[in-house]
């Protein structure tokens, strides 16, 4: 089966502009495509993580990939699938942040001179003359087909500002730049994207005329997955600072039973032959298959002894022994104690476990939390210092989240 091919069989193409050429190009390994990362946090998250696995799948298939980070368009905000304008970020805010994403993106994708390639639209978008544009590029695009865009539909309701209409221009001048500069024939990205990336496409075809439609060439990710990668998005991050290999690893150990197998199609490099196995699996053998599910993407993100650590600790405290070393910990200061003592709502705020007291409250009463496997009846129960600095305390909320504390 040639690489195309099992992009469709896993699930991940949506609609396709012209599916000739693309099959063509992506199988005889000539395709150059872009993906684009807006620098929205200081970490890029599970949402990300799909399309670096589809990189990587077409780069390992010798197609060439730009990380495209949004160091310009991250100034203004992607409007597709938001009910309110988005923070605007600082210019020192973005950088930081792009330098975060390079680190993370480098261990998927291969860069290097004849490899992959990392651009940042913030160095041709920000030279760019107002009125040059308006002129040459703006004078392409109509304004009542933007409106009708689907990227803009959840937003004309309550109100789209000036300045986020103004994205899918930019968005299509990445692209057309691209394609002029790199010889980038290929676009990929969710289907909130598909309005801004037609947009790209015509844009290229109406500036350089008819011989340039070979050449620009769009897919889109598997509706799915993208809606998945929303869901989790902000929750569920790359950096394992934001979160530990471990919570990474427990989140898709406690997929859905019916996304499970969805999951290892779409994002593992597992067989296909192996995964149609799994396809009959039901029962206890979803769980074998959510383990499975767990372990590859944790080796992926943090490598092969995190996804080891981590499948060893959920085993253990779902067996009952309970792996406390390679658990989420707290170590609680002396700060957090007040006359030696911290109360069960202060800890879980602590922990992250909840946001807030009144949150903690209701998880208390509603029977969700447990301290060392004992159900936690009263509110103001409160753990003393020295206990702490003696033995280290599982606070577990639910069946699923465990998280170890200490002083």
């Amino acid at each position: 089966m040639q690489i195309y091919e099992e992009l469709v069989a896993r699930g991940l193409i949506a609609q396709v502009t012209d599916e000739k050429e693309i099959r063509e190009l992506i199988n005889s390994g000539k395709a150059t495509f872009y993906i684009g990362f807006d620098p929205t946090a200081d970490s890029l998250h599970v949402g990300h993580f799909m399309a670096l696995c589809l990189m990587k799948r077409l780069q390992m298939a010798g197609n060439r990939p730009i990380a495209l980070l949004g160091g310009g368009t991250g100034m203004i905000g992607d409007p597709s699938g938001k009910t309110d304008m988005r923070k605007m970020l600082t210019k020192e805010t973005i950088e930081h942040n792009i330098a975060c994403f390079k680190k993370q993106m480098s261990r998927f994708i291969e860069f290097g001179e004849g490899k992959a390639m990392m651009v940042n639209n913030a160095d041709w978008l920000l030279d760019l003359n107002y009125v040059d544009v308006l002129r040459e590029v703006g004078a392409c695009f109509s304004v009542n087909n933007m409106l009708r865009a689907k990227c803009y539909e959840q937003r004309m309701e309550k109100g789209l500002s000036f300045l986020e209409f103004n994205y899918m221009i930019m968005q299509s001048y990445d692209f057309y730049h691209l394609f002029k500069e790199y010889g980038c024939n290929m676009q990929f990205g969710g289907d909130d994207q598909w309005s801004n990336m037609l947009g790209g496409t015509e844009l290229i075809r109406k500036k350089l005329g008819k011989d340039a439609h070979a050449m620009t060439i769009t897919l889109l990710l598997n509706s799915e997955g993208k809606k998945m990668g929303k869901t989790v998005s902000g929750a569920v991050w790359l950096d394992p600072e934001k979160t530990s290999p471990y919570e990474f690893y427990q989140y898709w150990r406690n997929v859905a039973d019916a996304d499970v197998l969805k999951c290892i199609r779409m994002l593992t490099f597992l067989p296909l032959e192996e995964i149609d196995a799994m396809d009959k699996w039901e029962g206890s053998q979803l769980n074998t298959a959510k383990e499975i599910l767990a372990y590859e993407l944790t080796k992926l993100v943090h490598g092969e002894e995190e996804a080891e650590k981590a499948q060893q600790a959920a085993r253990a405290l779902f067996g009952g022994s309970g792996d406390l070393d390679n658990m989420p910990s707290t170590v609680l200061a002396d700060e957090d104690f007040a006359d030696g003592k911290i109360d069960i709502l202060s800890v879980l705020i602590k922990t992250g476990i909840t946001k807030s007291r009144g949150e903690g409250r209701r998880l208390v009463e509603q029977g969700g939390v447990s301290v060392n496997d004992e159900k936690v009846t009263d509110f103001t129960m409160s753990f003393n210092q020295s206990d702490l600095k003696n033995e280290a305390v599982v606070i577990k909320k639910g069946k699923k989240i465990f998280h170890k504390i200490e002083a």
